[in-house]
C-alpha cells in the first residue's frame, strides 16, 4: 500500500443544478472577526489584556462592527477582558461582540454572566458534527450528537432573560460541518432554529464551519449552496462561513461560498490562527476593492495593520503576503519593470481615474504605501529599473539610449555583488559615470543676446583644463550652442551636439535644474553627460561639460 492510498478522496456534492457559477460578488458580506478568540487561541503565547485592547481598538478603528472577543467560559483571562470592555465603556455603540460556548450548562451560564451590561451581544453556541468526531470524540449516534446542540440551546433560551438590557442575537455553528453529511447538519441546525422561534424579524446566524478544510472550494461553495436553499425558511437565518486554510484555499473557498450564498464571514486579519489559519479578512476585503465593491473597511493604512497584527501576534507578516507583504508591488524583473513604468507614465499622461498599471492590482497609494518601493533593482533588473529610481527618487529623467548606458553600470555592480542595488547605488554610479568634472572644469560662464534683431548669443567662457586656465568668447544661436562652438574651436574637439534636455529636479531643498546632453564623438559614438545646477542656463552647460570629460 503506497502513502497517499490510505487517504479518501472527497465525496463531490450530487446537486442538481448549481447557481452559484453563474453569480458574482457585487457587495461585500458582513464581516466578523475573530481573532481575538480564534486566532488568540492558535498563539503559542496567547494575548494578554493588554494586547487584546489594542488589536481590540484597531478592529473598531478600521471598521469592524462584530467582533467575536473571547471564549469567557474556558478562561479567566479572556472573561475578565470581556467585562473590562463592558465596565469601562470600551464598546461603540453600533458595534457587536461576539463570545464563544460549548453545549454544557455551566459554561453557558458562565458565558451569559460575562455579557451583564453590554448593549449589543451574539451568543456563539457550538458543537461538533462531523462522523468522525461523532465516532471517535463523543461516541454518540447522530441523535445523540443532535440533543448536545438542542440541549445548549435551550439552556441559552432559558438563561437570557438576565440579559434584559442586551441586545442579544444567537448563533449556532455545527462545528466540522465540512465533515459532517448534508441533511443530517440541516436536520441539526433546523431543530436549534426551532428551539430559538427563529423568524424574519429575529433571526439567527446559521456558521458553517470548514473547521479542517477538506475539499476544493467548489465542493464547499455546492455545500453552501445545498443548505442555503434546503432550510425551511431562510429569511429566519444569517448564513455565515467560518474557513480555515488547511488546503491553502480558504479565499477562494469563501469567494465562492459567498456567491453560493452566504450573508456573512467569520476570518481573522492576516489569516492567523490554528494550523494554517483562518482566512483572512484583509485579502478578501482588498479583492473586494479591486473589483470596484466597498469592502466597508478602512484598508488606508495597512502598515498601522500590520504592526498592530505583529505586536499583538508576535507574528511577522510574510513579505509576500498578498496585498500586505513588503514586497508584492515590488518588481525585480526588467520586462515587469518597463510595463509597470509605461503604465505609471500612461496613467499620468491621460489623467485617467481608473488603475490600469500591469502587475499592479491595486494602486499602492489607496493602502498608504508610496510608490518607492515598487521598482528595485538586482541582477534581473533590465534599464528600466535603474531609470525609474533615478526619476522616482532623484528627479532626473534621461533618454532611452542614457538608460541602457546607465544600466550597464547597474548591471555589473548586481552581477558582482549578488545583491540587490540600493537607490544610494544607483545615484553614486549614475555621478560617477554621467557627472564629470575632470579634465575640464568650468569656472565662470556669461552669456547675452549679441544684438536685439540677430537671435544669436554671446558667451564669455572661463575653463580649466590641464591645471590652465583659459578664456574665450565664441557666438551662437543660443548659450548652449555657442559654448559648444567655442570650446570645440578653442580647444581643437571633434564632436556635435546631438540633443539635450531639461527638467526641474526637487529632490532637495532648493530648486534645481537637472539637464542632460547627447553628444556625438568622430566615431558618430553617442556620449552622454549631465549637470546639475540652480541656474536653468548653467546646468546644461555643466552637462557639456560632463560629455567632453568623456570623450577625453
Amino acid at each position: 500500500m503506497t502513502k497517499y492510498n490510505k487517504y479518501t478522496q472527497y465525496k463531490t456534492v450530487d446537486i442538481k443544478q448549481r447557481d452559484w457559477p453563474n453569480n458574482s460578488l457585487n457587495k461585500c458580506p458582513i464581516w466578523c472577526s475573530v481573532d481575538l478568540r480564534d486566532g488568540n487561541q492558535a498563539l503559542a503565547e496567547p494575548m494578554d489584556s493588554v494586547r487584546k485592547m489594542k488589536f481590540f481598538k484597531k478592529l473598531i478603528e478600521v471598521g469592524y462592527k462584530e467582533i467575536e472577543v473571547g471564549f469567557p467560559s474556558a478562561s479567566d483571562t479572556d472573561f475578565n477582558f470581556i467585562r473590562e470592555l463592558i465596565n469601562d465603556g470600551h464598546i461603540p455603540d453600533d458595534v457587536t461582540i461576539q463570545v464563544l460556548t460549548q453545549s454544557r450548562e455551566e459554561l453557558i451560564i458562565k458565558t451569559i454572566d460575562s455579557l451583564k451590561g453590554s448593549k449589543n451581544a451574539i451568543i456563539h453556541l457550538y458543537n461538533s458534527t462531523s462522523t468522525l468526531q461523532r465516532k471517535v470524540v463523543f461516541k454518540e449516534d447522530m441523535n445523540g450528537v443532535k440533543k448536545i446542540a438542542t440541549d445548549g440551546a435551550k439552556i441559552i433560551s432559558d438563561n437570557i432573560g438576565i440579559l434584559n438590557n442586551t441586545n442579544v442575537r444567537l448563533e449556532y455553528s455545527p462545528e466540522s460541518f465540512t465533515g459532517t453529511e448534508l441533511p443530517y447538519a440541516l436536520e441539526v441546525c433546523e431543530e436549534v432554529l426551532d428551539v430559538w422561534e427563529a423568524n424574519e424579524l429575529k433571526p439567527v446566524i446559521i456558521n458553517l464551519p470548514a473547521t479542517v478544510e477538506m475539499s476544493s472550494p467548489n465542493i464547499y461553495a455546492d455545500q453552501i449552496e445545498w443548505m442555503s436553499k434546503s432550510f425551511s425558511d431562510r429569511k429566519r437565518i444569517v448564513l455565515s462561513l467560518h474557513p480555515h486554510n488547511d488546503r491553502g484555499t480558504a479565499v477562494a473557498a469563501t469567494e465562492l461560498g459567498l456567491i453560493a450564498g452566504a450573508d456573512r464571514v467569520e476570518g481573522t486579519l492576516f489569516g492567523n490562527g490554528e494550523r494554517t489559519g483562518n482566512v483572512d479578512l484583509i485579502t478578501l476585503g482588498l479583492n473586494l476593492f479591486t473589483q470596484g465593491i466597498n469592502p466597508q473597511i478602512d484598508f488606508s493604512d495597512i502598515n498601522s495593520l500590520i504592526e498592530t497584527a505583529e505586536y499583538c501576534n508576535r507574528l511577522p507578516i510574510h513579505e509576500r503576503h498578498p496585498y500586505a507583504g513588503k514586497l508584492v508591488h515590488t518588481a525585480f524583473s526588467g520586462s515587469h519593470q518597463d510595463a509597470i513604468r509605461k503604465g505609471m507614465d500612461a496613467i499620468e499622461k491621460s489623467n485617467s481615474q481608473k488603475w490600469e498599471v500591469p502587475y499592479l492590482p491595486i494602486d499602492p497609494a489607496d493602502i498608504g504605501r508610496t510608490y518607492e518601493a515598487i521598482i528595485r533593482v538586482n541582477s534581473q533588473s533590465g534599464k528600466g529599473g535603474s531609470a525609474w529610481i533615478l526619476e522616482t527618487e532623484h528627479h532626473i529623467k534621461i533618454p532611452k539610449q542614457a538608460e541602457i548606458e546607465l544600466s550597464k553600470y547597474v548591471q555589473k555592480l548586481a552581477d558582482t555583488s549578488g545583491l540587490e542595488i540600493s537607490s544610494n547605488d544607483i545615484w553614486e554610479i549614475f555621478q560617477n559615470q554621467f557627472i564629470k568634472t575632470d579634465p575640464f572644469k568650468l569656472i565662470n560662464f556669461v552669456s547675452k543676446a549679441s544684438n536685439k534683431t540677430s537671435g544669436l548669443e554671446i558667451i564669455n567662457a572661463e575653463i580649466q583644463y590641464k591645471g590652465k586656465i583659459d578664456n574665450f568668447t565664441s557666438e551662437g544661436n543660443g548659450p548652449i550652442s555657442a559654448f559648444v562652438n567655442g570650446i570645440r574651436e578653442n580647444y581643437n574637439l571633434e564632436f556635435t551636439l546631438k540633443d539635450f534636455g531639461q527638467n526641474t529636479r526637487s529632490a532637495t531643498s532648493k530648486a534645481e535644474s537637472a539637464a542632460y546632453v547627447e553628444l556625438k564623438d568622430k566615431n558618430d559614438q553617442s556620449i552622454f553627460g549631465c549637470g546639475i545646477h540652480t541656474s536653468i542656463t548653467l546646468a546644461p552647460i555643466l552637462a557639456v561639460i560632463s560629455a567632453i570629460n568623456k570623450i577625453n
